[in-house]
């Protein structure tokens, strides 16, 4: 969800609700008792590597690891700021020359910052990177296993929030996309972490964390002075729930709902908005005309289909492309694609925006033009489709960060911000 983020489909459709009960509220939540947070703050469990078969492990002190086939706490004796790596073996964890235990391995720094991991995989970065908290290396499938920095969430935000922001924006903007991160991580954590050994991504599925090379002054300021701050909603008559709190780059003007985006049931703090000329200072408010030839177009819209087995899969040669429904302040919610055979795919708004950008070619290859937003209007001819009025960088759903930035320089409080932003809801201690 960084500046300029790319758009995916959620599985927020699985949810039967957009709200959680605010179980931290009433300090009953597992959260609380995942063992690396002090203070009563909730731990976050964020994969910062997944499919690995090998990593390279940096220490400049000596950290504590155990393993769940020996839980005592051992030192870890590696030499001073040289990498090591650390492999999964068929017989367990091999860390240089010696086996040091099977199953899950957690690895505990000496002091924060002491221990960095670097990927081997050359499809992922392999700058060695420094997080707070402690790891964990969890054996997935095909002898691969996932890394998880195990987190307090409000060390997880100072790593996040300049990966979102820009540098030389407010502090206010800062505080109000903390609020509206650690509402989001915290629901993660709650709807998913259960089903899973890790409670977000640390890219785009979720929000981007840097870790602690990633931190300022700024961002730690931002997440430590709103510590505990939560978006919260309840229903006529009942009890205050965190939500789901999307926030994208820029809404282009006009937000739309989490329902028409993703399917969430809908809720007041996630319907659409009009905000008009306010986040304009972004580049992406506007945008210029893109051009898709109708083959490039269907090949893409089939491919998308095949992967997530939608009928548009089985389309013929593309005849139609339109709008078919449009929320009150004239966002399109649905689109609707026409083969030469006369047969009708309707998407949602996103879903057909990641579709039409769906294996898009590199830039050096025909038809490399890819949607920013699903705010647009389109024009066909007998040979392309032609994306026009383009305006919005993102989702546009809930927070618009140029919004933000925007009331933040007209002398905006970050609550204030946060709540123009989310309708309806309040703000909250957690812990």
């Amino acid at each position: 969800m960084a500046k300029g983020h790319t758009a995916k489909r959620w599985i927020s459709h699985l949810l039967s609700a957009a709200l959680l009960p605010v179980l931290l509220l009433v300090g009953c939540s597992s959260l609380l008792n995942r063992g690396s947070s002090s203070n009563n703050v909730p731990t976050v469990r964020v994969a910062i590597l997944l499919k690995q078969t090998s990593v390279l492990i940096t220490a400049s002190q000596p950290p504590i690891y155990f393993t769940e086939s020996d839980p005592t706490p051992r030192t870890l004796k590696l030499p001073p700021n040289r990498p090591i790596a650390l492999t999964l073996l068929p017989g367990g964890w091999q860390m240089g020359g010696t086996m040091i235990g099977n199953r899950t391995l957690t690895i505990q720094p000496a002091v924060e910052g002491s221990v960095s991991i670097a990927s081997l995989d050359k499809s992922e970065s392999q700058i060695p990177a420094a997080y707070r908290g402690q790891y964990r290396f969890v054996p997935s499938d095909n002898g691969k296993f996932e890394v998880v920095n195990d987190v307090d969430v409000d060390g997880y935000l100072a790593g996040v929030l300049p990966r979102e922001l820009f540098a030389n924006w407010h502090l206010e903007t800062y505080k109000a996309q903390a609020i509206t991160a650690r509402t989001y991580a915290l629901y993660e954590a709650a709807a998913f972490g259960r089903g899973r050994n890790y409670d977000v991504y640390a890219d785009q599925r979720s929000q981007v964390y840097g870790g602690m090379a990633a931190e300022t002054d700024k961002s730690r300021q931002a997440a430590y002075e709103t510590a505990g701050v939560v978006l919260t909603y309840a229903p006529s008559g009942g009890s205050p729930h965190i939500f789901k709190a999307y926030f994208s780059s820029c809404c282009g003007g006009v937000t739309q709902s989490a329902a028409d985006a993703f399917n969430d049931p809908p809720i007041p703090p996630l319907r659409e908005q009009n905000n008009g000329s306010t986040c304009s200072e972004s580049p992406h408010f506007n945008w210029d005309q893109i051009t898709i030839s109708k083959v490039e177009l269907a090949r893409r819209l089939r491919a998308w289909g095949a992967a997530h087995k939608e009928s548009v899969a089985q389309m013929d040669a593309l005849a139609d492309a339109r709008i078919s429904l449009v929320n009150i302040f004239g966002r399109p919610r649905q689109f609707v694609v026409v083969d030469v055979r006369g047969r009708s795919y309707p998407f949602r708004s996103e879903d057909f925006r990641v579709a039409c950008n769906y294996e898009a070619p590199t830039r050096d290859m025909p038809h490399p033009a890819t949607l920013t937003s699903s705010f647009f209007k389109i024009n066909v001819d007998s040979q392309n489709v032609y994306f026009v009025e383009g305006h919005g960088n993102g989702h546009g759903v809930g927070l618009c960060q140029w919004c933000s930035e925007s009331r933040a320089a007209e002398g905006m409080r970050h609550e204030d911000i946060v709540l123009a932003a989310f309708p309806q809801a309040k703000l909250m201690r957690a812990y």
